[in-house]
């Protein structure tokens, strides 16, 4: 079975995949559909990086509001860390031990307070007088008890 290994290269900008190198090799029969699920993979996020890539930037966030910029920025940034954290571990390095999982925090920190955001305007406004009219009307209210006696002497009369 023929495997492609993907190089990365780290840029100012984030990560490029290189041109890929066909293998031969032998490997365990009991990783085989590991294997291909993984080659599977690395094609849905080629293809999604090609697709990503086909829109400029600028052309992109100008169709956004301010808070999707920030969506859109925050999902990059997560995702090249998150493919440079599975580099270092293709290459023995332990990315636990490495900056690039203090980043991925930050990254997190800052996605959770984009969904606060996005919640609050999610949540719905306050009417105080509406609401105020609401409880007022549903709660029970004794009637008086004059108005008991003369609604009584008027029934007793029909």
């Amino acid at each position: 079975m023929v495997f492609k290994i993907v190089k990365l290269e780290t840029v100012t900008k984030g990560l490029v995949i290189m041109a890929s190198e066909e293998i031969n090799e032998d490997y365990p029969v009991e990783i085989h559909e590991y294997l291909s699920t993984f080659e599977n993979s690395i094609g849905a996020v080629d293809e999604m990086l090609k697709t990503m890539m086909s829109v400029s930037r600028n052309e992109l966030l100008q169709k956004l509001d301010p808070l999707e910029q920030a969506k859109v920025d925050l999902v990059s940034a997560y995702t090249l860390n998150s493919m440079f954290w599975v580099y270092l571990a293709t290459q023995g390095v332990n990315p636990k031990e490495h900056p690039v999982k203090q980043e991925l925090e930050r990254i997190r920190v800052y996605m959770n307070r984009v969904k606060e955001i996005t919640d609050k305007k999610k949540a719905g406004k306050l009417d105080r007088g509406a609401a105020s009219r609401f409880v007022k009307n549903a709660l029970w209210e004794p009637k008086p008890k004059n108005a008991s006696k003369v609604a009584n002497k008027g029934k007793s009369k029909n």
